[in-house]
């Protein structure tokens, strides 16, 4: 895009053939500012999937309709993404990974606490809330044998993640 542009305002193109519009952008603001960009030195931008060309106000008035949906499509699968993670957040429900402290219940859908993971996370939240430094509070898991997850020993980055991802989740 950025080699294109430059050619673009250098006028070394008089068209931009695209092989379809939702590749070079689905945003009905960008598309604007490159239609924008492309009229000032006199550039025609060609969408071959769907037969268009803004040499003609035609072309231009489609093309913006065009984006306009491709956006509002977007947007609308992301808001109903964002309500159905919401709706199975609140009922308990696993979404994305399971969070450390818990596990996956005998439905296979609802989350359980870990009773292991609890004593550990217990015992990070008590070193950290006496001002242990991450690195110091890795050590307590190690020195009592627990693992991780993955059956690994314990380090800061372990530590930082728990609780950065704790202090989201509560």
């Amino acid at each position: 895009m950025e080699r294109l542009l430059l050619l673009v305002d250098q006028r070394h193109v008089d068209t931009v053939i695209i092989a379809k519009l939702d590749r070079l952008t689905r945003s009905v603001n960008d598309l604007a500012e490159l239609l924008e960009r492309f009229e000032r030195r006199g550039v025609s931008l060609v969408s071959l999937a769907e037969s268009l060309d803004t040499g003609s106000a035609a072309g231009r008035l489609v093309i913006n309709i065009m984006t306009a949906v491709s956006q509002w499509e977007r947007e609308t699968i992301g808001e109903r993404t964002r309500d159905a993670m919401r709706h199975k957040k609140s009922s308990g429900e696993r979404v994305g990974n399971i969070a450390y402290g818990f596990r996956l219940g005998g439905t296979e859908k609802q989350l359980e606490p870990d009773p292991q993971e609890q004593i550990i996370l217990t015992t990070i939240r008590e070193l950290r809330a006496r001002h242990c430094t991450l690195r110091g509070i890795a050590v307590e898991p190690n020195a009592r044998s627990w693992r991780t997850r993955r059956s690994s020993a314990w380090r800061l980055e372990h530590v930082a993640r728990i609780l950065r991802v704790r202090s989201f989740n509560t």
